[in-house]
């Protein structure tokens, strides 16, 4: 059940048993903050997540987002769409931050996100766009970036532990299904909520 301590537009709450604690998968277009001591996961193809916390407090969240700017309406989609951009997305995030008691002095930010993998977007510049839109937001906005993986060709798994500041990322170098291909061919369309694999051979932690 999530209690009022929380902000979000991601409801896919579980219990993760292999680090034991309560967590929530988040879909391109969503966003989670909490002041709980849990896990936020995500898994990036070209997109980008930004996970920011208050160093002092350790109020944090996590966004995900699909293209650096954009707006339109999208009927068949679950959400709302302005948050799959990363303005919006960025800006959302922040704000919640702050509504929950993070100071904006004291936010600090790593990013994730923006790999090229699919050969026939790489002309689009997709991931490359994603990335150096969030380190140019966060630059702007003043919040230090303490970590970061960007580009690269393969897809990613991030798990985020606001309370503690570390994050896990996982290189997903071999896929069971397509997921991540179908999302990246169908940034237009609506979202498909299937999950991804996660056989990883890359593993990096931050902390």
């Amino acid at each position: 059940m999530i209690e009022l301590i929380d902000e979000h537009t991601a409801t896919n709450l579980y219990f993760d048993n292999t680090f034991n604690t309560q967590a929530v998968k988040l879909l391109p277009g969503e966003y989670f903050v909490t002041r709980k001591d849990m896990l936020l996961v995500t898994v990036l193809g070209s997109c980008v997540a930004a996970c920011i916390r208050d160093r002092q407090n350790g109020i944090g969240g996590m966004n995900h987002f699909m293209l650096p700017d954009g707006g339109g309406s999208d009927t068949n989609s679950p959400m709302n769409p302005s948050a799959r951009y990363g303005a919006y997305a960025m800006e959302i995030l922040i704000n919640q931050l702050l509504k929950l008691g993070a100071r904006r002095s004291n936010l600090e930010a790593k990013v994730f996100g923006g790999g090229n993998v699919i050969s026939g977007l790489t002309q689009a510049n997709i991931g490359q766009r994603n990335a150096e839109f969030v380190l140019q937001f966060l630059n702007t906005e003043d919040i230090p970036i303490t970590a970061q993986d960007l580009i690269d060709i393969y897809p990613r798994k991030v798990y985020f532990f606001p309370k503690t500041n570390k994050v896990l990322v996982k290189k997903l170098k071999n896929m069971h299904n397509d997921t991540i291909k179908k999302r990246e061919k169908d940034y237009g369309r609506r979202l498909n909520k299937s999950t991804s694999a996660d056989k990883c051979s890359v593993v990096e932690l931050f902390s």
